[in-house]
Formats: C-alpha cells, structure tokens, sequence
C-alpha cells in the first residue's frame, strides 16, 4: 500500500517497505546496497501512481536508468524494521529527472538515509539517451510545482 503525502497525482508519498533476513548482513543490519533497492521501488511505485504504464513504455522503445545518485547513510536499518520511502521529484532536463528521497524507520520517522538521484531516459534498443515523452515531462512540471508549493505553505 502507498501512503500518499498529498492528494495531488504525482507529489510525495511514502512507500512502506519491511526489512527480511535477505536484506541484511549476518549481524542484522541492511546491507547498503539494498537501500538501492528500496528507492527504485518507489520511484518505479512513483510512476505508476501517477498513471504511467510501465509496459507501454517498454512498447515505445522507453526505459529509465540511474545515471547517478549521491547517498548518505546516517542510521542503520536492523532486521524487521518497518520503513517508509519517499520519491520526490526536484528536477527534469530533456533527458533526464531527478529525484530526491529518504529512508525513515516509520515508528520515529528517524531518517536513516537520503539521496540525489539522476534518472536518464534511454532507447530501450540502443541505450542511448532519448528525449523524455511529453507526458512524463508534464508530469514531472505538475509534481514540481506542487511540491514547491506546498513546501512554501509550510514555510510561511
């Protein structure tokens, strides 16, 4: 189940993710890679919350790869820890969006880890960089603005 933060498509929400022993190391903590794992959930749970169909990009010759993504990890996640990951996106160029997000334990809303992360649109055939549709970038234009918006909202 995705929490949303705001009713708006397309802003901020969370996505609950539990830790299993898979995750972890043989002392009990999240293994940093796995982190990786928990961001692309929501970003992809991002997308399709928003309406797009991932097939249909497949379709369109449409794929998305990290290009790259500056992380800090603060606190370790342990072993059947209930998490909470957010999406937010903060920017798009012509090929590429960026997201910020979080890693918080969802019973202190400690953050544990947070990063920039570049997504770059790529042909599916060539993995060379293509154009972002047109519906993603409006996409991507709305969620801005709103999340702009609200975060000015709460400032004042």
């Amino acid at each position: 189940m995705i929490f949303l933060l705001e009713q708006a498509a397309g802003t901020l929400f969370e996505l609950p993710v539990r830790v299993y022993i898979e995750d972890t190391d043989a002392g009990g903590i999240v293994f940093h890679a796995k982190y990786l794992h928990y961001m692309e959930r929501a970003r992809t749970e991002w997308v399709r919350n928003c309406g797009v169909s991932l097939r249909a990009g497949l379709v369109d010759n449409i794929s998305y790869v990290v290009q790259r993504m500056a992380i800090h990890y603060s606190v370790p996640a342990r072993l059947d820890d209930q998490l909470l990951v957010t999406a937010e996106p903060v920017g798009f160029g012509r090929v590429w969006m960026g997201f910020r997000q979080q890693v918080f334990r969802a019973d202190d809303r400690k953050l544990l880890c947070e990063a920039d992360v570049r997504v770059a649109c790529v042909a599916l055939d060539t993995g060379r960089p293509r154009r972002l549709p047109e519906s993603m970038q409006e996409l991507l234009k709305k969620s801005i603005q709103t999340v702009e918006a609200n975060n000015r909202t709460s400032q004042e």
